[in-house]
């Protein structure tokens, strides 16, 4: 019977301030999103396996959690929201000519069953911008995000944002097959500058191409450094990325945001659906970005319509994690005040808590035990942050 009362491996109970606590990150957050004119969009926890196989999506087959309907279909615990939300757009939206806006909070599930200490249920929100491919739309991500953060109370974080074509531009120049694509990408994305010097070597042998691989791991910092890579190639795909950067530096600047942002070409991505812009958040107190983000143009069309889309997703489980590594206070809202009264005193104690919460107040109602004396029911309030006891005893 013991073994009932704890959790599976990869999930956990959240209660008390904590619960508390997130509840009112997850709320800035969505205030955030309903200032910038997303609506609120819910899809399933399970859905069709090819909805995330078809896209290549966050993670490998053998990291979702599957399981069969009566009819033999294969589902899966969603592992990612985004391709969830392109299927509802194909499905709902086909007939809309503006750029939509839909915004998300909810779980996904990935079967990290061999990395300790990660769980396999995290809780996500995020926003998609949907028909919109321009560069507006990209910093419209970015200053979202980062102004989700602030709202937060984070103050110390970092935005790095890179371009996926900027390396998709060298690979094409270079020649490289698909499976050396992956290898590359991999070394890469881990900035192992010895294991990408070694690959460069052995398959490449254009030597414009070489240069740019190498330097790749180093291209990070300011919006200069990136300007700095336009000598590295010719791909026209490669410096249409440099160009777009320029542009969405130039507009973080006038938000006023630039503090938050840094730039970085070797910055590649797992989810192997985005096509240009991408970006992540860091801060302390956590080991792993806070926030995940870019432009997924390709996604929308292998469900039916071919649309541009960008969008970002926060983890909640990280970023409550580097708000309380920070020592970061997060506003609970305790409950006003704790009612205790007897019996004879129903009517005037009921009236009592009705005025105070039509009040907006939070009360707790409890009536009297004869045996508990009326400390028992102020060390209760103390121990509960309860500022305020009201006794109906006579």
């Amino acid at each position: 019977m013991d073994a009932l009362l704890h959790t599976p491996d990869g999930v956990r109970d959240i209660y008390g301030r904590e619960c508390a606590a997130r509840n009112v990150i997850e709320e800035n957050i969505l205030k955030q999103f309903r200032l910038y004119g997303y609506d609120r969009i819910e899809t399933p926890n399970y859905e069709f396996f090819d909805v995330f196989n078809r896209t290549g999506g966050t993670i490998s087959s053998r990291e979702m959690f599957k399981f069969f309907d009566r009819d033999n279909n294969t589902l899966v615990l969603r592992p990612d929201i985004t391709p969830a939300i392109a299927r509802c757009v194909s499905k709902y939206f086909r007939n809309e000519d503006m750029p939509i806006r839909l915004c998300y909070l909810g779980d996904i599930f990935q079967n990290h069953k061999n990395y300790k200490g990660t769980l396999s249920e995290s809780t996500q929100s995020g926003v998609e911008l949907i028909g919109d491919d321009t560069v507006d739309a990209d910093v419209e991500m970015i200053v979202l995000a980062i102004d989700c953060l602030l709202s937060a109370g984070l103050k110390e974080f970092q935005v790095e944002i890179g371009e996926v074509d900027f390396y998709r531009g060298l690979v094409e120049e270079a020649g490289l097959s698909p499976d050396e694509d992956e290898a590359l990408r991999i070394l890469i994305e881990n900035r192992n500058s010895f294991g990408v010097e070694e690959f460069v070597e052995a398959n490449i042998t254009d030597e414009a191409a070489r240069e740019g691989f190498l330097k790749l791991t180093e291209l990070f910092g300011s919006i200069d450094v990136m300007r700095s890579a336009k000598t590295l190639t010719g791909s026209a795909k490669a410096l249409a990325a440099i160009d777009r950067l320029e542009k969405i530096s130039e507009i973080i600047e006038s938000y006023g945001f630039s503090e938050y942002v840094s730039y970085d070409l070797g910055m590649l991505s797992q989810q192997q659906y985005y096509t240009g812009m991408i970006f992540k958040a860091f801060s302390y107190g956590t080991g792993d970005y806070i926030v995940t983000g870019g432009r997924y143009d390709d996604l929308l069309r292998r469900f039916g319509p071919d649309l541009p889309a960008v969008g970002f997703g926060i983890s909640i489980d990280r970023l409550y994690a580097s708000l309380m590594g920070q020592r970061i206070e997060i506003p609970v809202a305790p409950v006003d005040c704790l009612v205790v009264y007897r019996k004879h005193c129903t009517a005037k104690a009921v009236a009592e808590i009705r005025a105070l919460r039509s009040a907006g107040k939070r009360v707790t109602a409890r009536l009297m035990d004869t045996s508990a004396g009326k400390a028992y029911y102020e060390q209760y309030a103390v121990r509960h942050g309860i500022q305020n006891v009201k006794f109906f005893d006579e």
